[in-house]
C-alpha cells in the first residue's frame, strides 16, 4: 500500500511538471542567440585549455580572453548569417541542425584562415590548427545534444499529457500512404491537436504489414467485425482526395452505423501553418463524401496562353465567379478586373486578394451587366483578352416571380458582354450556363438556354463572315454546385443546427452535384481548348437522391434521421422538376483529349431570326409585362414546359 502511494505521488509530481513544461512559453530569439554563444564561449574555453595543455605552455588570461572576444565575434556574425536563432527548440528539425553545422564550419573556417595568417606574418597564433577542429566538434555536439535534450522532453510531455487526459480523442488514420504518415508526424509533433494516434487503417488485404511508425495498422474490415474491442477509438481521421468517392461512401456507412466519428484533414498547403490558427481537423461534411477527385487540366498551357493577358470576371463575388479569381490568381497575369453589382461580397474579394495574392494587380468594378454603356467603358478602357462571364440570376422560384429580370440579366447582360467580347475582339467568351437549360421547366433554365441560342448564333454568324473568328465564344453546362450561394447543402447545415425539420421538396427529386472547383477548372479548360462555337458538358457521374442527402447530412451531424431531426416533404417548388438533364434527347456527344469533359452538339439557330425575337423580348421585359415575356421565351425555346407555375396556361405550340 506504501509502495502504491509512493508510486501515485510520484506519478503525479511527473504530471505536474510535463504539464507545466507543455505551457512553458516559446523562448526569444535573442535568448536562443545568447545560449548559443555561451555554449561557444564554453567549447572555446575547454578546447584552447586542452590545446596549452597538451603542448604544456602557460596561459594568460588577458590574452586568452582577446582571443575569446575575438573568436565570439567571428561565430556570432556566422550564427546571424545562417539565422541559427530561428525556429523552435521544441520543434528542432533537420533543417535547423543544419544551419548549426554550416554555421560553425565556416566559422571555425576563417577563423583558421585567420590564424594561419598571423602565424606566417607575425608568427602568432590564436591555439594550433588542431585546437579549431576540436572546438568545431565541441560547439555542434553541445548544441545539438542541448536542442535534442529540449525537444525530447517536450515530445515526452506531449506524449504524457495525451496519455492522462481524457478528453483526448484516440483516433486511427486511414492509410499507409506518404500523406497519412505525414498527418501522424504533424500531430505527433504539434501542441494544438486533442488526438492520440492510435494507428492505422487500411481497406487492401494485400497489405501484409504489422505497423508504421511504431503504431498498429488495422484492416477496415476486422476493425469493424471486432468493433467491441476498439471502445478507446472514437475517429477516424481521413484524408479526403486521396480517397475514391465509393470509397469514401463505404467507410462513412461503416462508422455512422457504428457511431464513430469521421475527421477530416486539410489540404496539404496549410500544414505549415502551425500554431492554433492552423488550418483545424474538424469532422467531414457531406461535401467531403459527394466530391470526386477532382478533374485534370492542363495547367501548364492555360498558364502559358493567360500571362500577361487582362481576363474579365463578371459576376466575380459569387460562389463560381470567386473561385475562378481564386484559380486565375495562381497565374501570371496581367492585369484580373472583377466585376460585379454586390458591393459587400465584391470588398470582401478584394480584401481576399490584397492578403492572399498581393501580387496580382487587379482592378474591382462595381457594374451591372445590364447596363451596356458602362460595360462599354469596361471593354475600352481595359480590352479584355479573355471574358469568363458569370454574372447571372439563378435562384428558380425567384426568377418564376421576376421573369423579366431573369430576361435582362441572364439573356440582355449576356448578350451585351459577348457582343462587346467581338466588338473589342477579345480571344475567348467563356459563358456559365446550367443544366436547368436542358428542357427548360421554369423561368431561369430558359434565360439561359436563350442566352446558349444567342451566343452559339452569334459565333455561327462571324463564321461566315469571317471563317475562324477572331473571338472563340464557348459555353459551359454544369449541375448543381456544392456549397454556392443557395445550394440546397447549405440550406440543410441551416436546418439541422436549429433542430430541424430538414425540408425537402419531393422524395424522389434528385439531382447532379459537382465541387465549386471541379466547376471552376472546367471553366478554364473550356477557355483554353474550345475552338469556339462548342458546349461543353461535364461527366457529372450518377445523380443523388436529395431525401439521401438530407438523411446522410443529419447522421453526419450526430443525430439520428426521422428520430432527432424530421425529415418534411414540401412539394415542389414553382418552375421545379424531379430530375435535371445535362442534353437534350436529340443532342449528342463528341469526346475531347479529357475523358471528364464532352462536347454537346445542339441544335443550331439563324443569328438574324433570334436577334429580331431577341429584341422584342427585350423590349417587352423592359416594360414589365411578364405574361407577354414569357409567351416570347416559349417562343424562342419551344421545348420550355413550365411545371408549377402559373405560367403553365401559356403553353402551347408555337412554331419557330
Amino acid at each position: 500500500m506504501v509502495l502504491y502511494d509512493n508510486m501515485n505521488w510520484i506519478n503525479k509530481i511527473r504530471v505536474k511538471f510535463f504539464s507545466k513544461l507543455r505551457n512553458f512559453p516559446y523562448l526569444p530569439k535573442r535568448i536562443i542567440f545568447i545560449a548559443d554563444l555561451l555554449i561557444s564561449v564554453v567549447s572555446f574555453t575547454i578546447s584552447y585549455w586542452i590545446c596549452f595543455n597538451l603542448i604544456h605552455a602557460n596561459i594568460s588570461i588577458n590574452i586568452f580572453i582577446i582571443k575569446l572576444l575575438f573568436c565570439l565575434i567571428i561565430t556570432a556574425f556566422f550564427f546571424l548569417i545562417f539565422r541559427t536563432y530561428l525556429g523552435l527548440i521544441r520543434y528542432s528539425t533537420f533543417k535547423d541542425v543544419l544551419r548549426i553545422f554550416f554555421a560553425l564550419f565556416c566559422s571555425n573556417l576563417l577563423l583558421m584562415i585567420v590564424n594561419k595568417l598571423l602565424s606566417v606574418f607575425y608568427e602568432y597564433s590564436i591555439f594550433p590548427t588542431e585546437g579549431f577542429f576540436i572546438n568545431f566538434i565541441l560547439t555542434f555536439s553541445f548544441i545539438f545534444f542541448s536542442r535534442m535534450t529540449i525537444r525530447l522532453l517536450f515530445d515526452f510531455a506531449r506524449i504524457s499529457h495525451r496519455k492522462v487526459n481524457r478528453n483526448i480523442t484516440s483516433i486511427l488514420i486511414y492509410g499507409i500512404g506518404s500523406t497519412s504518415i505525414g498527418l501522424a508526424k504533424m500531430i505527433l509533433s504539434s501542441d494544438y491537436f486533442s488526438y492520440r494516434i492510435a494507428g492505422f487503417l487500411i481497406s487492401n488485404r494485400h497489405i501484409k504489414r504489422k505497423e508504421v511508425i511504431n503504431y498498429p495498422i488495422y484492416h477496415q474490415d476486422d476493425f469493424f467485425t471486432n468493433i467491441g474491442h476498439f471502445k478507446h477509438v472514437g475517429a477516424i481521421l481521413i484524408y479526403p482526395k486521396e480517397i475514391e468517392r465509393s470509397e469514401k461512401q463505404l467507410l462513412a456507412d461503416k462508422c455512422l452505423e457504428h457511431k464513430i466519428d469521421i475527421l477530416s484533414a486539410p489540404p496539404i498547403e496549410e500544414w505549415e501553418k502551425l500554431g492554433k490558427n492552423w488550418g483545424k481537423i474538424k469532422k467531414i461534411k457531406i461535401e467531403d463524401l459527394l466530391g470526386r477527385v477532382p478533374i485534370q487540366i492542363d495547367v501548364e498551357s492555360i498558364a502559358r496562353n493567360v500571362k500577361g493577358k487582362t481576363i474579365l470576371i463578371t459576376g466575380s463575388a459569387g460562389s463560381i465567379g470567386s473561385e475562378i479569381v481564386r484559380q486565375l490568381s495562381s497565374f501570371d497575369l496581367g492585369l484580373l478586373l472583377i466585376c460585379d453589382t454586390a458591393e459587400s461580397p465584391l470588398h470582401q474579394l478584394s480584401l481576399e486578394l490584397e492578403d492572399k495574392i498581393p501580387h496580382i494587380p487587379y482592378v474591382s468594378i462595381i457594374g451591372d451587366v445590364q447596363n451596356y454603356a458602362q460595360m462599354k467603358l469596361i471593354f475600352e478602357k481595359y480590352r479584355p483578352n479573355y471574358v469568363y462571364h458569370a454574372a447571372a440570376y439563378k435562384h428558380v422560384p425567384l426568377m418564376e416571380k421576376h421573369p423579366c429580370e431573369a430576361v435582362l440579366t441572364n439573356v440582355h447582360g449576356t448578350r451585351n458582354i459577348v457582343d462587346l467580347a467581338v466588338l473589342y475582339k477579345a480571344e475567348v467568351f467563356v459563358m456559365i450556363s446550367t443544366d436547368k437549360a436542358v428542357k427548360p421547366s421554369n423561368i431561369m433554365g430558359a434565360s439561359k438556354r436563350i442566352a446558349e441560342i444567342y451566343i452559339q448564333s452569334l459565333y455561327k454568324k462571324l463564321q461566315g463572315q469571317y471563317s475562324i473568328p477572331v473571338t472563340r465564344i464557348i459555353t459551359t453546362r454544369f449541375g448543381n454546385v456544392l456549397g454556392s450561394n443557395g445550394s440546397v447543402i447549405p440550406r440543410f447545415y441551416d436546418q439541422i443546427k436549429r433542430g430541424g425539420p430538414v425540408t425537402v421538396t419531393d422524395p424522389e427529386i434528385i439531382r447532379y452535384f459537382m465541387t465549386i472547383p471541379e466547376a471552376c477548372r472546367l471553366v478554364l479548360e473550356a477557355g483554353n481548348f474550345g475552338k469556339g462555337g462548342e458546349v461543353f458538358v461535364f461527366d457529372m457521374g450518377d445523380p443523388i437522391k436529395i431525401r439521401d442527402l438530407a438523411e446522410r447530412m443529419i447522421q453526419l451531424s450526430g443525430f439520428e434521421p426521422y428520430k432527432d431531426i424530421e425529415i418534411k416533404y414540401t412539394g415542389l417548388r414553382p418552375g421545379e422538376k424531379l430530375y435535371e438533364e445535362l442534353l437534350y434527347d436529340k443532342e449528342t456527344v463528341m469526346p475531347t483529349h479529357n475523358k471528364k469533359i464532352m462536347i454537346g452538339s445542339v441544335q443550331e439557330y439563324d443569328y438574324d431570326y433570334i436577334l429580331s425575337v431577341l429584341n422584342q423580348l427585350i423590349n417587352t421585359a423592359n416594360q414589365f409585362d411578364k405574361d407577354e415575356v414569357v409567351k416570347l421565351m416559349k417562343k424562342l425555346v419551344p421545348e420550355f414546359i413550365s411545371q408549377n407555375s402559373v405560367y403553365e396556361k401559356l403553353d402551347k405550340k408555337i412554331a419557330i
